[in-house]
């Protein structure tokens, strides 16, 4: 008997057959991956999902979203509104590009919106809003890692080619300030202390050409952030209000402590000089991105990084013309300041195989780091950092879920 031919018809049968025997893949973990916010709105305008970016988007939980009229979130001549309102009167599908979503919560933010009928139920539709590709994300991410190392290679040749003239010409003037009159002698102090401040600000540099291997274990990011709010409180930012939102099941970080602490308090330091004087508020949060994976130059390897901590100010914003080159060397808009800060963040975040990144409105501004996560199952000698092992980072994941605001004037 000769074999029967395989129709198409036989193989699309197969193929479903296979579909049907494997696992069923959970919509809500596939929503909740997506880099944009999406959001399920119901036949009475009233919103019945929003996966996690969407929480993230708006600065609101799932639970205040879901059931809330979209009007209370969108202002009533939103473009939104009207790209619905083409859907329902039969359109399948419709999207706009430079709309601008504007709340008193978030800002004002330019975006593409894409809205769909849903299917079943019939009266829904998924309004989804894509606010920044995820090329464009990574690309600004890489081009971060690129002004680090050329901080890197600044700093190297500055340590020999400035440091060791800088000492002939202290040490010049020292010799004749021994023999000078008193007028001159003013001039020779002047030499030695702008030559000092030149080597104050070289050894500054010196950090970026430290190219040995990093020092990692398994930190607790919550009790490095709750360390740097108490430093800025005690300090700069004695009159700020802070805002944690922290996810207490986070699992730690595969990082060194100290560099972290380092981090995060030069963010928090400027997120302080730019919030207003009267209502600053700093908020601070933690939360775990499912299926964020990055591969970097120089590897055909994929990096996990689930970890995002963000640190956001209530300030006017960062100007504009600094945006694409803010964490370039020297760029800053302080009075007095040397624009080393971000820099040197930059480096730091990029030494731990992370990314960082910035979305900036006039009263949001909003740094997101995104950091790899300690898993024990690769590493042949786990090492779990003290500070893992402290009362205080029990109190802090046994607390559970955390909005504390209110504790700048204590």
């Amino acid at each position: 008997m000769e074999p029967v031919p395989m129709t198409a018809r036989t193989q699309r049968g197969r193929t479903r057959s296979a579909a049907a025997r494997s696992p069923r893949l959970e919509s809500l973990v596939v929503l909740n991956s997506l880099p944009d916010p999406v959001l399920v709105v119901d036949g009475n305008g009233e919103i019945r999902f929003v996966n996690l970016e969407g929480q993230e988007f708006f600065d609101l939980s799932a639970n205040a979203m879901e059931g809330m009229p979209l009007p209370d979130l969108l202002p009533p001549d939103s473009p939104v509104m009207g790209l619905i309102e083409q859907v329902r009167r039969g359109s399948r599908r419709v999207s706009q590009d430079a709309v601008i979503i504007d709340t008193p919560r978030i800002g004002p933010h330019h975006v593409t919106v894409q809205v769909a009928t849903m299917g079943d139920p019939a009266d829904h539709v998924v309004l989804t809003i894509h606010e920044r590709s995820l090329a464009r994300k990574i690309d600004h991410s890489l081009t971060h890692r690129h002004a680090a190392r050329s901080v890197t290679a600044m700093a190297a040749m500055l340590a020999h080619e400035v440091k060791n003239p800088l000492s002939g010409i202290r040490g010049a003037a020292q010799l004749l300030e021994e023999n000078a009159s008193d007028q001159d002698r003013m001039l020779t102090r002047l030499i030695c202390d702008e030559a000092d401040r030149i080597v104050a600000l070289v050894n500054r540099m010196e950090v970026f050409s430290d190219e040995r291997p990093l020092e990692r274990a398994a930190v607790n990011i919550h009790t490095v952030l709750e360390h740097v709010r108490k430093v800025a409180q005690s300090g700069f930012a004695r009159k700020i209000r802070f805002v944690e939102r922290y996810d207490p099941s986070l699992p730690p970080v595969y990082g060194n402590r100290d560099q972290l602490v380092q981090v995060f308090l030069n963010l928090v330091k400027n997120a302080a000089e730019a919030a207003p004087e009267t209502g600053g508020e700093i908020t601070l949060t933690t939360s775990y991105q499912h299926g964020v994976r990055m591969a970097l130059p120089g590897g055909d390897v994929r990096r996990h990084l689930p970890l995002l901590v963000t640190v956001q100010d209530n300030g006017d914003g960062i100007p504009e013309d600094l945006q694409s080159n803010l964490f370039d060397p020297f760029v800053t808009s302080k009075v007095n300041g040397t624009g080393l800060g971000l820099a040197l963040v930059a480096k730091l975040i990029g030494d731990h195989g992370g990314t960082i990144e910035f979305d900036s409105q006039p009263r949001r501004t909003v740094f997101k780091v995104s950091l790899p996560m300690y898993d024990d199952s690769k590493f042949d000698d786990p090492k779990i950092s003290e500070d893992a092992k402290t009362s205080e980072d029990r109190a802090i994941f046994d607390a559970g879920p955390q909005t504390r605001g209110g504790r700048g004037n204590r």
